[in-house]
């Protein structure tokens, strides 16, 4: 699983260099992810363009990560593909995370 991450002012971007989070990645996933956010950033952007797919593992996956962060911190969501913003619409997860369509939309919305 390629995670990498950044900062951007006030948030932390952690962009997912891989086409899938499934079944096969998801615990990889949860990990990379645990090790990315071991931070004090209040708002993580997950850019997730360049993913093609999603299963229920992998949304799994994503909850677990925001959960691991903890209360205090929010994870918000950039860039879904046509096919996982339908997974997000279809289970109901676009109202949980806050979701961007551009990486570039969600930090001018979430910048202090």
């Amino acid at each position: 699983m390629d995670l990498r991450s950044r900062s951007e002012d006030s948030l932390q971007v952690v962009s997912v260099h891989d086409s899938r989070i499934d079944a096969a990645v998801a615990i990889e996933f949860k990990e990379a992810m645990r090790s990315a956010t071991d931070n004090e950033n209040d708002t993580v952007v997950l850019d997730l363009s360049e993913v093609q797919f999603i299963d229920s593992s992998g949304l799994g996956a994503i909850v677990a990560a925001m959960k691991q962060m903890g209360q205090s911190r929010k994870l918000a969501l950039a860039g879904l593909t046509p096919t996982v913003e339908k997974v997000f619409r279809l289970t109901r997860m676009d109202s949980v995370f806050p979701v961007f369509s551009t990486l570039d939309g969600a930090l001018t919305e979430l910048k202090h």
